[in-house]
């Protein structure tokens, strides 16, 4: 594809969900437009591995968003998109997980079609499901577990709704899998103990999950404020509660015994 900038050109923005981590699980149409794309715009929860798939004839930017580091506002962000998709006929923006899975992109493709430019989603494989199953644990189990909640942990400013309703959480669903709450982890566990949960529910914490580097801590509620504490456990991680944490494969137990942790 042409990297020569035609200003009359309306080109098309892929949002594209860049999976966990793991190169292995990205989808072959994602890998495709990577390979092809005259601009790609990616995110900083996209492994290097991934990065790498991106053809040399493309125009790489690095919009992550990291917790204090942020490189770019959102509405920067979706003005590139804009404006480089009425430079080139391809630009994919790149997204860690599944873009529509806590990621921004029903925002971004709001903004994109408002603007008059085309869009289509590639989904991608969300970490609230692979980083579990690397470790060991299934998010629904016919002995444990028949219903999963998936929730952020990490509220917008402004939102529709001020807060998230933890003990109708607590209540609702066997499996609650949390992204992004690392940081809100002490007001999330006392809130889902006053919703009803015992403190003897097991958790579990999976940091960069399906990456060689993949750490994760095994507790319970009572005991996994500690544990961080003393691991220095940090984000990005995932967060699983529930009787399905008790499923975790002997490697996972191993190596949170490696961390110096209670598993």
């Amino acid at each position: 594809m042409s990297q020569n900038i035609n200003q009359t050109c309306l080109g098309k923005v892929y949002l594209v969900g860049a999976g966990p981590g793991d190169p292995g699980l990205m989808t072959l149409k994602g890998k495709t437009l990577l390979e092809h794309a005259d601009v790609v715009v990616y995110d900083a929860l996209v492994s290097p591995p991934i990065i790498d798939m991106i053809g040399e004839q493309a125009i790489k930017i690095d919009a992550g968003k990291r917790r204090g580091r942020h490189s770019k506002l959102q509405a920067e962000t979706t003005q590139i998109l804009i404006e480089k998709a009425r430079q080139y006929p391809v630009v994919v923006r790149l997204k860690g997980g599944d873009p529509f899975v806590f990621g921004r992109g029903g925002e971004e493709m709001t903004d994109l079609v408002n603007a008059g430019i085309p869009v289509e989603v590639i989904p991608g494989i969300t970490s609230g499901i692979a980083a579990p199953a690397y470790a060991g644990i299934p998010v629904t189990h016919r002995g444990y577990s028949s219903s999963v909640t998936f929730v952020t942990g990490h509220e917008a400013a402004g939102k529709y709704r001020p807060d998230i309703n933890w003990s109708a959480i607590a209540q609702g669903s066997e499996t609650v899998v949390i992204y992004m709450g690392v940081h809100n982890l002490p007001n999330i566990v006392a809130q889902l103990e006053k919703g009803g949960l015992t403190s003897e529910t097991p958790i579990a914490l999976i940091r960069w999950g399906t990456r060689p580097e993949q750490e994760q801590l095994i507790g319970t509620l009572n005991t996994i404020i500690q544990q961080v504490e003393e691991a220095n456990f940090e984000a990005p991680a995932i967060a699983i509660i529930g009787r399905v944490v008790e499923l975790g494969s002997q490697e996972l137990g191993v190596r949170s015994q490696e961390l110096g942790v209670r598993s």
